[in-house]
């Protein structure tokens, strides 16, 4: 009789220890990937960090009233690096006015009014161009902007940074507005309202959070780019203010310059610029952020 009742208990306590190890397994499992998962953030994270501690560092030795505010020197070693900071100013600003209205008028024609094939295609030629190396846009504005009038020049350049722009805001602006609910445009639809108005007041007003990303995305990259700037703009020690038709100093170009230079103070400017586009880049993401908080991101 013994062995009658213990049969019973045998049986409903095999399937218990058995779920009983699932669980272990699959505790341990998970606590492995959650590990494997941070390793990898921390992978990620210390180069940034090694990156940004470096470079200010090393940059803000060498940061002084005189680098901010001085030319470099035509001749010897010495001044500041003020051409290069303006020439950036001038030149991005020019290639953001170039690159976003039309970046974003295409991603709206993509993403609200081009058909399936249409847009398609316009999504490969902007993957393409996003992924060719800006060397050979700057070969090819060269070639249309600069041997034409044998002339470096800051409109070329500016020219060049825009191409480089204009698939990011394009690409990154599609994505938004894809995300945007339909039921937002439908609503605005049934109300009367004309498509091009529903697209400009309900639609790109949505998403205009994650668009401006996709427009600091865009300009964090141009303004560190340095291969196009050197097929158009040059360089220059001067400073230059609003004269599009002669070379312009650049930021990554006055590090790039600079950096090879066997002279120890040179070297420190280089440091200097580079903490200064560092800063840049960070500036232009805090205001982003500090513009999108408080409001939905799609």
């Amino acid at each position: 009789m013994a062995v009658t009742l213990d049969q019973p208990l045998a049986s409903s306590a095999l399937p218990r220890l058995l779920t009983l190890r699932t669980d272990r397994r699959r505790t341990l499992l998970d606590r492995f990937m959650r590990g494997l998962t941070v390793a990898a953030m921390v992978v990620c994270i210390i180069p940034l960090v090694a990156v940004i501690a470096y470079v200010t560092i090393n940059g803000l030795a060498a940061i002084n009233l005189d680098l901010l505010t001085k030319p470099p020197k035509a001749l010897g070693v010495g001044g500041g690096a003020a051409a290069a900071i303006l020439g950036s100013l001038q030149m991005v600003s020019l290639a953001t006015v170039m690159a976003v209205p039309a970046g974003i008028l295409s991603s709206v024609y993509v993403s609200e009014f081009a058909g399936t094939r249409k847009a398609a295609g316009i999504r490969f030629a902007a993957d393409v161009l996003a992924g060719v190396p800006s060397i050979l846009v700057g070969i090819f504005t060269f070639t249309i902007l600069v041997l034409p009038f044998q002339q470096y020049n800051a409109f070329a350049g500016s020219v060049a940074l825009a191409i480089i722009m204009w698939p990011i805001v394009l690409r990154t602006t599609e994505e938004i507005l894809a995300l945007v609910p339909g039921t937002l445009r439908e609503a605005s639809l049934a109300l009367g309202v004309q498509r091009w108005r529903t697209v400009l007041s309900i639609v790109v007003r949505t998403g205009f959070t994650g668009i401006l990303t996709g427009v600091m995305l865009a300009v964090a990259r141009a303004a560190g780019e340095t291969a196009p700037l050197l097929f158009t703009a040059l360089g220059s020690r001067l400073i230059n203010v609003g004269d599009w038709q002669r070379p312009m100093d650049a930021l990554p170009l006055f590090i790039y310059q600079n950096a090879r230079q066997p002279y120890p103070v040179l070297n420190a400017q280089a440091w200097g610029a580079a903490f200064l586009l560092m800063l840049f880049v960070l500036v232009v993401n805090i205001a982003v952020r500090g513009r999108s908080m408080g409001r939905r991101t799609y």
